[in-house]
């Protein structure tokens, strides 16, 4: 598996140039490292903000798993949703409430046709919350189909 998670990843992260506001650093509850986070309280209503992942070794005609852990902590905190590099139009994946301030597992399928995926994109679009966060964290590529629960 490769590690992209924000602490001791090996993978290279951008933050996008032509959104609203940056994912920025923040220090997880015990004290061991830190996630990516957007508060609540962060641009205006619908603003948008992109963290890219730049994959450059994915061989082509193989399937990938990518699992990352995620928050929506916050009344009508927003939304987060995930894009992959050569489906830009619509979202792989969309969450748009958290039942609780708990982490939960995303897991999201790469299949490397004749196009390959260069990169995933996490964006996380403004609500009309005034607490809370977008999180994300523990970012792992593995290769083959995604496991079962």
């Amino acid at each position: 598996p490769v590690d992209c998670s924000f602490s001791r990843g090996v993978c290279d992260w951008k933050q996008d140039a032509d959104d609203d506001f940056d994912w920025n650093p923040a220090d997880r509850d015990r004290g061991d490292g830190y996630y990516m986070a957007v508060p609540a309280f962060v641009g205006h209503k619908k603003d948008m903000g992109r963290l890219k992942l730049l994959l450059t070794d994915l061989k082509p005609k193989s399937s990938y798993c990518l699992i990352f852990s995620y928050r929506l902590a916050g009344e009508r905190v927003g939304k987060l949703r995930v894009f992959l590099a050569n489906k830009k139009t619509a979202p792989v994946w969309e969450q748009d409430k958290g039942k609780d301030e708990r982490w939960r597992t995303g897991k999201i399928e790469i299949f490397q046709g004749a196009e390959t995926t260069n990169s995933v994109t996490f964006e996380s679009e403004r609500g009309k919350g005034k607490t809370g966060e977008i999180g994300v964290d523990n970012v792992t590529l593995i290769s083959g189909l995604c496991p079962e629960d």
